[in-house]
């Protein structure tokens, strides 16, 4: 459903997630397009996906608000296919100890995680990381 509506809208489907923020539900469509998500877009994905979600079929969901948003300059990474579109980039390894690694992509492999820094790969094994996500240089 939000890929027919990212499509129809001319922009990508980047993510789809449904998290517990606080004591309510998120349902959050992730879109991209190449020169930029403007909120005209957001709208008209999210036009397209709210009367859908409507249908008795997603009843037993529990309450919930959906939002469209930009993927981000600081997107996470999470899928097989974000990973090969960021390799090259620089991108953010945190850990859950708060402190991260920052370096150029080489590969992901079964949530293993390799950068260069300088010129050292660290490999951060997925068990170790709390996340990927494109780093911004401010």
């Amino acid at each position: 459903m939000a890929q027919t509506a990212c499509s129809n809208a001319g922009v990508s489907l980047w993510d789809v997630t449904f998290e517990k923020e606080g004591g309510a539900y998120v349902l959050t469509v992730y879109i991209d397009r190449g020169e930029g998500v403007f909120i005209e877009d957001c709208e008209k994905v999210s036009r397209e996906i709210d009367p859908q979600l409507d249908e008795p079929r997603f009843d037993s969901l529990p309450p919930y608000t959906l939002t469209v948003s930009s993927a981000g300059l600081t997107r996470k990474l999470s899928r097989p296919e974000h990973f090969e579109w960021a390799k090259g980039k620089k991108v953010e390894v945190g850990n859950y100890k708060g402190a991260h690694t920052v370096g150029e992509l080489v590969s992901e492999k079964d949530g293993d995680v390799t950068v260069k820094v300088g010129e050292e790969l660290i490999t951060v094994e997925k068990s170790k990381h709390g996340g990927v996500k494109l780093y911004f240089e401010k």
